[in-house]
This record gives structure tokens, sequence and C-alpha cells, in this order.
């Protein structure tokens, strides 16, 4: 079903406040997933559908800004366009009783949570190569995300991974932000000097996927790579290799998009050296791996 766009401004109704329970339209607001500056996840109840959504909800004070508006708007195009199955799927976004209220299917936790937890090589791996399927797709529809990290990775059943939050994805025309946005710690050092390109996307994914095998992440400007050992301990030598060339400082030495990192991915047959998991040249395009029999 195509989400519902009505992306407008209602300005004859003054936002209502929001509590668990509340009502915004068809949708129930069950609990509170996560605050930041700018919006509140919450999860919530599509009484219509009978099944559970997450629901952004931007303050009121960021809506009733133009510009930030117009932030708004730029995201849901962007996320309406993506058909992919590793990039979270916009179901609705409108203005309801005042608020705009944009709407994702429920997954089960973020990476970031699932990353408190041991995670199996092989799970890791199955994860890491449908994270650079997805951010490859969005490359080649001419979108730069610029704020990959681990809180924006969604897990769902079945081991299917899903990247979300496009608030400060643009699309790429050759020309450059003036400001530094992203987040620090993911943050490439020439995005953080207001020049983000397909290779910052490159860089901030090879450093998820580094902190998913080494449990940390190296502080900029990588005098040495923390728990490195740890790191590639029962990973292929070209696998190593495509992550530590993801995450070089120098721009020009990394991979010039996702899509040339994907195409790096699938040439290695056995990524973990036990022979584990096979990376399969069919299923690469929808980004899954299986384990070797």
């Amino acid at each position: 079903m195509a989400p519902s766009l009505k992306i407008f401004k209602d300005s004859t109704h003054t936002p209502t406040s929001l509590r668990i329970g509340s009502r915004l339209d068809k949708y129930r607001l069950t609990g509170r997933l996560g605050e930041g500056g700018f919006a509140t996840v919450y999860a919530a109840m599509d009484l219509v559908e009978d099944r559970k959504v997450a629901l952004k909800i931007p303050d009121s004070r960021h809506v009733a800004n133009a510009q930030s508006l117009d932030d708004l708007h730029r995201e849901v195009r962007i996320m309406a366009k993506m058909e992919h199955p590793g990039i979270l799927k916009l179901k609705d976004a409108r203005f309801i009783d005042g608020h705009f209220v944009i709407a994702f299917p429920l997954g089960e936790e973020t990476l970031a949570d699932r990353l408190t937890r041991r995670l199996s090589r092989a799970t890791a791996m199955d994860y890491a190569v449908q994270m650079i399927s997805a951010v490859a797709y969005a490359h080649q529809k001419s979108v730069l995300h610029r704020d990959i990290k681990p809180e924006n990775f969604v897990l769902f059943s079945d081991q299917v991974i899903r990247l979300t939050d496009f608030g400060l994805a643009r699309i790429e025309t050759g020309g450059h932000d003036v400001s530094g946005s992203g987040t620090l710690g993911f943050i490439s050092p020439e995005q953080a000097m207001g020049k983000p390109t397909y290779r910052s996307d490159v860089f901030s994914l090879g450093l998820v996927i580094y902190r998913m095998f080494s449990g940390a992440v190296p502080d900029y400007p990588f005098d040495s790579l923390p728990a490195f050992n740890r790191f590639r301990k029962g990973m292929s030598r070209d696998f190593v290799s495509i992550i530590k060339k993801s995450i070089d400082p120098t721009p020009s030495r990394r991979f010039r998009d996702a899509v040339a990192m994907l195409n790096a991915i699938s040439k290695i047959r056995y990524p973990l050296t036990d022979r584990s998991v096979t990376l399969t040249g069919d299923s690469l395009p929808s980004a899954m791996t299986r384990r070797a029999a």
C-alpha cells in the first residue's frame, strides 16, 4: 500500500499533548522508543491495520519553522522512493492533530541495542552484507545518507536489518553542505568539514562494521586501530582489507561509493576463515548470506 503523503501544514490545528495511550487518527501510542533534540519516536498500534508501528514525531517548535518543515518534506520524499529490503519502508507521513507524523514498521531493536550483547561472527557478517547492500542502493539512487551509525539500523525477525533515519540525507549533486552535520564517532573527517560525498557514507559504514566485529570504534586520526586483533580474528584477509580501506582517513583511498564496496564484497566467497558463511552472488543484491553446509 502506498504511503499517505499529506505533508502540507494544517494551520487550523493546535498540536495536542502526546501521552502514552493518546490517539492520533488511527494510531494509539503505546510506548516511547527514543527521544532526541529534534523528534521523539513512539511505539504505536495501527488500529485499522491491526499492526505495530513506529511513529517519528518532530517537536512542534521545529515544525513551525519553515526551514525545518522543508527538511521534513525532503526526508519524506527521499524515503518514499526507497524500495529495498534493507531500507526501512515509509508507511505514512502527514499532519495529524497539529503533529507531523511519520510512520514505519516497528522493529525489535536497533543495532546499537543489539551490540550490548554478544554477537556471533556469522550473524555480524550477515548484517554487514545487508547494510552494505542497503547503502549501495541509496547511492545508486543518488542519496547521500550522512548519518550512518548503529542507532540508525533497525533489526527485525529472521535476521533482517534495515537502514532508517534519512533526516540528514541529501540528493548528491556534486555540491557540498556548509555544515558538519553527522554523529561524532562515525562522521568522516571531510564531512565534519562540510564536504560530504559518497565516500563519507562508506567511511561511516566501515566504522559501524568494524565496531560490530571488534567491539570498539577508532578515534580519528587513527594512530592505531583499537581491538584490531579481535576484529581480524576469524576473518578472511580480503574482508579485513575491504573494511580497512573503507575507513581510511584519506577519502581518495576509500571506495568511491557503497556500490564499489558491495562489488568488492561480492568477490569474496568465504568471508570467515572457518568457511561457516558463504556469500552467494545471486543473493547479494538482496544482501543475504547463507550458512555453509
